[in-house]
């Protein structure tokens, strides 16, 4: 089954199971998934379709933003963008600007050793600018889903979120700050934020837009 909407056709993918309603979502590749129950026929299925044409416009509306945010955060290093290219190479080429690598697993290890190599630059230039007496933290890097950095006193260590190595370096910035705070403050408290403002005075503002 397939639907026109604005002179673009989309393909319809109906599956059928034990429901009491009708859904209907997109999938990334802006394909339209109804799942319905069994009692349901291709015309009931086309008839609710054809009514809800404009809800399902505003999904694929949403998706195909989420599809560009995605992408332009994806090719990005420290803020800037770069080009990604897929060539038969036995190791990542970048310039600066280009990135040529074999496939996506030579892409995770390039991104994995350049948020070491960056993070660790700007773990020492933060580090040494702390007059509070605190550890040379062990620094670790690794894909979170809900934290950008944490602070372990256990090991002196500091984790960073992977995905920091695509931001502006203004929030690997605070990131560090915050978890070297916790050095000196191991909780949140006012004393805890008075230090973070201390070495980022515009903590408030850059953790907004990490939340965002």
């Amino acid at each position: 089954m397939e639907l026109v909407l604005e002179d673009e056709i989309y393909e319809v993918i109906i599956e059928k199971k034990h429901n009491k309603n009708l859904y209907i979502r997109v999938s990334d590749d802006l394909k339209i998934k109804v799942t319905c129950p069994y009692l349901y026929t291709k015309h009931m299925i086309s008839k609710i379709i054809n009514e809800n044409k404009k809800s399902i416009k505003r999904m694929i509306d949403i998706k195909i933003k989420q599809n560009n945010t995605k992408l332009k955060e994806e090719n990005k290093v420290l803020g800037k963008c770069i080009n990604i290219c897929y060539k038969d190479v036995k190791k990542p080429l970048f310039d600066g600007t280009t990135l040529i690598v074999s496939d996506d697993v030579m892409l995770d290890k390039w991104y994995k050793k350049m948020a070491k190599a960056e993070f660790l630059k700007y773990l020492d230039e933060v580090y040494y600018v702390f007059e509070e007496k605190i550890p040379y933290p062990k620094l670790k890097v690794r894909s979170m889903k809900t934290r950008w950095g944490v602070c372990n006193k256990k090991d002196n260590s500091v984790t960073l979120n992977l995905e920091l190595i695509k931001k502006d370096p203004k929030y690997l910035n605070y990131v560090i700050v915050h978890e070297l705070s916790h050095f000196v403050h191991f909780n949140h408290s006012k004393a805890f934020w008075n230090t973070v403002f201390k070495y980022c005075p515009e903590y408030k503002m850059v953790r907004k837009e990490l939340k965002e």
